[in-house]
């Protein structure tokens, strides 16, 4: 990967200039740390039994991976009212408190009200700041650095699995993509060792700003890592669940940090705007800080194709390029096989395929894929796996389909929102990731960026509480 890509530091003479003015269960969650947070599962209300009641079961979010019940059909963790009441409990408190969002989230909450994803920014930005919050970015430039780490790992592996017969440490292919937490903690609980190295090391978009922000940003603003409370606005529940995660807690001072503190759906910020009775469509907009949202002087966001964050189509194009000296121009296209959630794309040489990239979303193709991995008869180099149908704009967390509206109209116009006045750029060619790149990881794929923006699995070993019955 050629250093030129990635210029000298972009000085900011004023930080001000970044920073704009100012269902079979019921679950409850107790205020604490989030290593330590309980969940309590209760039977249902209109459950009829003659056996005396029983203490509630207890069990801790991690734990909870090691289920192979509902954790990975998302809408069954329902967490909604504990993460939004933290949330704003967190701004009556001492916190410094950020808020990330989602380019899919955005996209949700544009095709509710009518709006520009910019727009919904903007409100966005303006409704958090009223209530207390310090800064509100956008995630586009996280992804832009997973996209980028996730390029430098394929184009690595796949150097490393051309030049040797058998599997090298770190050149297993197909290299599957990590950002979705539903199908890591199914690989980690029910697919094993096996499976695992074959995952990409890199982080999910949330996890990336995460770290940005609790081990850079808090240096250039002044804070201990501990004093902020980090939200981020995603379109999946299960992205409370990766937030908990013991390989994204670490130590300052003696003190446990964590990247992101809490998690809240596209669903609940509707919730809280609503909750307040705020005509979003007319409320004032607020400017945006511009440390981590890459926007154009005209106030435009940035984006990449895919709804899903554009993996497979920014490494094929990156691949195609640093490989094979190939430019790809405009759009890709990719061929639809079995179903409209399973398709594939391929680049030739002299007639052979070199490169050989599939989108996989939900588990029916998903337990396809991993049955011909495990029978090392997988055709293809890189597969960009969701575990919802029709990908992350899909998420389980996401706003419902209004009265009248079916499911399959409302991704369709999910899908046309969320490129829409949003211009598509080349991660790479991203001022704020080549500042990150300059002013603290150093390379894509140095010892840094690794450190921060890659991470483990690990195989789950079954709990007792994955053995009860009829929760």
């Amino acid at each position: 990967m050629s250093s030129s890509r990635f210029s000298p530091a972009l000085q900011a003479s004023d930080l001000n200039d970044f920073i704009a003015p100012s269902q079979d269960c019921i679950i409850s969650l107790n205020k604490n740390t989030a290593s330590s947070r309980r969940l309590q599962f209760k039977p249902k209300e209109n459950a009829v039994s003659t056996k005396p009641q029983e203490e509630a079961v207890k069990i801790s979010l991690k734990d909870c991976l090691a289920c192979s019940g509902c954790i990975t059909s998302a809408e069954t963790v329902m967490l909604e009212k504990q993460s939004l009441g933290d949330f704003i409990n967190r701004i009556n408190s001492d916190k410094t408190v950020i808020v990330s969002v989602s380019p899919q989230s955005r996209a949700s909450l544009a095709a509710f009200f009518g709006l520009s994803q910019s727009q919904v920014l903007r409100k966005l930005t303006a409704l958090f700041k009223s209530m207390g919050v310090k800064a509100v970015y956008d995630t586009s430039s996280s992804r832009d650095l997973s996209l980028i780490e996730a390029c430098n790992e394929f184009v690595s592996r796949y150097n490393k699995n051309q030049s040797s017969a058998g599997k090298e440490a770190g050149a297993h292919l197909p290299m599957l993509s990590s950002a979705c937490p539903g199908w890591v903690c199914y690989a980690e609980k029910t697919l094993g060792s096996y499976i695992l190295p074959y995952i990409s090391s890199v982080k999910s978009p949330q996890q990336a700003i995460g770290a940005a922000i609790k081990h850079h940003v808090v240096q250039k603003l002044g804070i201990k890592p501990y004093n902020v409370y980090h939200v981020t606005v995603m379109p999946c529940y299960d992205k409370k669940l990766e937030a908990v995660r013991d390989d994204f807690i670490f130590s300052v001072d003696d003190k446990e940090v964590t990247e992101v503190d809490s998690v809240l759906t596209t669903g609940e910020v509707l919730d809280l705007i609503q909750s307040k009775s705020i005509d979003f469509k007319t409320l004032e907009e607020s400017s945006l800080d511009r440390l981590l949202t890459n926007v154009d002087e005209e106030g435009h966001l940035y984006g990449v194709s895919g709804g899903s964050g554009g993996y497979a189509e920014t490494v094929f194009r990156h691949a195609a390029r640093a490989l094979y000296n190939r430019e790809i121009e405009g759009p890709l296209e990719f061929k639809t096989l079995r179903n409209s959630d399973f398709r594939e794309i391929t680049l030739e040489e002299e007639g052979k395929p070199v490169l050989k990239f599939a989108l996989c979303y939900g588990f029916r193709n998903l337990q396809n894929i991993v049955r011909k991995i495990k029978m090392g008869k997988c055709e293809y180099h890189f597969i960009e796996v969701m575990a919802c149908p029709s990908g992350c704009l899909n998420g389980g967390g996401q706003i419902k389909p209004v009265q009248g509206q079916s499911a399959k109209e409302l991704i369709q116009l999910l899908e046309s929102v969320y490129t829409k006045d949003v211009l598509i750029s080349d991660p790479f060619d991203n001022p704020i990731t080549k500042r990150l790149y300059d002013e603290w990881l150093g390379q894509p794929g140095s010892e840094s960026a690794k450190r921060y923006l890659h991470t483990d699995y690990h195989p789950v070993v079954k709990s007792v509480t994955s053995q009860l019955q009829n929760w």
